[in-house]
């Protein structure tokens, strides 16, 4: 008795060679396509007054949500070197040093540097500017702040090293570093 094997339907015969040859070539060409583009940008790097002063920059902030209900994702670079040196908390700032909100940072970010951190509600309007800075401890306040709004977007600016300082000492408050 003869067997005859069968395939299963979903079996595909094999492509004819030229048509296999013309996919291998599709594949090399696209492969050298991806090698021959850039690599992509490496994340801001902390300024010069990260290292020298041991002070925490903000370098970049995003904004999502609805007015009176913004959050902001904040970037930061500090010379965080444990529990003895770390960006401890992040404040948003009304123009007039007021205290709107305070990220507290739990923990320090020896090996993930600039780092990001979101947090809200910021009950603003979108026109409202603030000025977005980061707390190292145990040195204080300091580094790059950013200035902007919702609308128009933030931007690295020059203000005085005293500005809001009564916001060292309102709530909250972070409590002890996790490692």
């Amino acid at each position: 008795m003869k067997y005859r094997r069968t395939e299963p339907s979903h079996c595909q015969p094999a492509p004819p060679p030229l048509l296999h040859g013309l996919l291998v070539l599709l594949l090399i060409a696209d492969c050298a396509a991806v090698a021959d583009q850039p690599a992509p940008p490496e994340p801001p790097a902390a300024s010069e007054s990260t290292a020298a002063t041991g002070l925490a920059d903000v370098i970049s902030v995003e904004v999502s949500g609805e007015p009176n209900a913004y959050r902001f994702a904040v970037g930061i670079a500090s010379a965080d070197s444990g529990c003895e040196q770390y960006a401890n908390w992040c404040p948003v700032l009304g123009s007039d040093g007021r205290l709107l909100y305070r990220r507290i940072l739990l923990h320090s970010h020896v090996t993930e540097q600039p780092f990001v951190r979101s947090g809200g509600p910021v009950h603003i309007a979108a026109d409202t500017l603030v000025w977005v800075r980061a707390h190292m401890h145990p040195q204080g306040l300091g580094g790059q702040a950013l200035r902007g709004s919702v609308d128009t977007g933030f931007a690295p600016a020059e203000l005085p090293a005293d500005f809001a300082a009564d916001v060292l000492e309102q709530p909250p408050k972070p409590d002890d570093c996790a490692f």
